[in-house]
């Protein structure tokens, strides 16, 4: 038998494995005359491997990247040092996730042959048919012969339903996608930019489906995604209690009573303005998390307003209040260095952070950072004075705030100077391509 038309080499990184496992759903159930083969690279080293051994079977190569857009200069140090390794007119680099959809100019000079914009499981079942060669295919963004910018238009969005939320056939599990999109457009977010300012959910069938393979397989724990976890069944601002008593409830029962559910904890974190003691009840009836993730992001009205978050700093008061009183670790998320923020508003946001830590909850701090696609993109990065520094500190040594913010102050820097470097574009028309980027075989 012969080797196969195509390989897909994945850039398989433990900080972005999720978005692969769908994309690998959806693939498992994708009927193709295409001959194809998957293969995982943990390391640049071993991903040239795969690259050079794929090669050699004359097969086409389509090397997978994901990430955030905090990641994207070194990954692209590490695209150079793969290509080093290992290339060929056979082989094209695409990149998808959030930053190669808001960025996909940044995204190609840095190095990559095609920048997937938008959801990607049609896209990669529509590249598999077509063994690699982009035309006629949407979701995509490449350059021509004569070095000039394709872009083909948005791919197809489809019910969560029709694809699987994680991988049988390669046997790669993870926390279950049960919600895509977000109506609660806050300005410095990627998410409801990427997939549309709207909820689409996942059935409760389709979700016992995939719990009672996790359970076949031994898997214990169900986790969820979500970007508002009490918004599961809704269509509007308000939650769905019903809904989501209907879909923990089968989850309980599907996983067994040696399984365990989490819900509102990482990464399902909660609003705020959601949070009443029924919700909170139906998590304790129905869960084993005894920890909840409450976003408030500031403790200055002003700055939430600005954000267009939706809520304003009594709400999480009030959350923090009744999930503690309910038995609950409550973690709250926090960001400093917001736009526009001045003295008052940080003051109100360390004020907040140390009257939630007296009442037993915990900050969960974060720095500001300008991503791309975000109505933010172009804000001045977050800036975290000396005497934030030291009261953070401070509730960091009593055990009352954690996270990775100052990191993040370094993240923010580059994030700004390539919003400068590429200045935001304006509408461009959809061009439907015609021919395969340079370098193609």
């Amino acid at each position: 038998m012969s080797g196969p038309d195509l390989v897909l080499v994945l850039r398989y990184r433990k900080a972005v494995t999720y978005g692969f496992h769908v994309l690998l759903g959806a693939l498992e159930q994708h009927e193709t005359t295409t001959r194809y083969e998957v293969r995982f690279g943990d390391t640049p080293e071993s991903t040239a491997e795969h690259i050079q051994n794929a090669l050699t079977t004359g097969a086409k190569v389509l090397v997978l990247w994901s990430f955030y857009s905090p990641d994207a200069a070194a990954l692209a140090e590490e695209l150079a040092r793969i290509r080093e390794l290992a290339d060929g007119p056979c082989v094209l680099h695409i990149a998808g996730g959030v930053h190669a959809t808001a960025e996909p100019m940044q995204t190609l000079d840095a190095g990559w042959d095609i920048a997937a914009v938008g959801e990607g499981e049609t896209t990669l079942l529509k590249l598999v048919d077509a063994v690699g060669e982009p035309a006629g295919i949407t979701g995509l963004a490449y350059r021509d012969d004569a070095g000039d910018i394709i872009k083909t238009g948005r791919p197809e969005r489809r019910p969560l339903d029709d694809f699987r939320g994680f991988s049988l056939r390669w046997d790669r599990f993870n926390a279950l996608e049960i919600t895509r999109g977000c109506v609660f457009s806050c300005r410095f977010c990627q998410t409801p930019f990427m997939f549309s300012a709207r909820f689409r959910h996942r059935s409760v069938a389709n979700v016992r489906w995939h719990v009672d393979r996790m359970r076949e397989r031994g898997l214990r724990d169900v986790r969820f995604i979500t970007p508002t976890a009490l918004s599961y069944g809704s269509q509007t601002e308000e939650p769905n209690l019903a809904a989501v008593e209907e879909l923990l409830a089968s989850c309980r029962e599907g996983i067994g009573p040696n399984g365990r559910v989490f819900f509102g904890s990482f990464p399902s974190e909660i609003r705020p303005e959601h949070v009443s003691r029924d919700a909170l009840r139906l998590v304790k009836k129905y869960c084993d998390n005894n920890n909840i993730i409450v976003g408030a992001q500031s403790g200055s009205d002003r700055v939430l307003d600005a954000a267009k978050r939706g809520h304003g700093v009594e709400e999480v008061k009030r959350a923090a209040r009744l999930g503690i009183e309910e038995g609950f670790q409550i973690n709250v998320d926090m960001i400093f260095g917001m736009p526009g923020e001045n003295r008052d508003d940080v003051d109100d946001s360390l004020r907040l952070a140390r009257e939630l830590a007296d009442l037993g909850a915990r900050i969960h701090a974060h720095t500001f950072m300008p991503l791309p696609g975000t109505p933010w993109r172009d804000a001045p990065p977050g800036d975290v004075d000396p005497a934030t520094i030291s009261e953070v500190d401070r509730l960091s040594q009593r055990g009352a705030l954690y996270g990775h913010w100052q990191k993040q102050r370094d993240h923010a820097v580059r994030l700004a100077a390539a919003a400068e470097a590429y200045p935001r574009p304006g509408r461009s028309r959809t061009i439907l391509p015609t021919l395969p980027p340079a370098g193609s075989c």
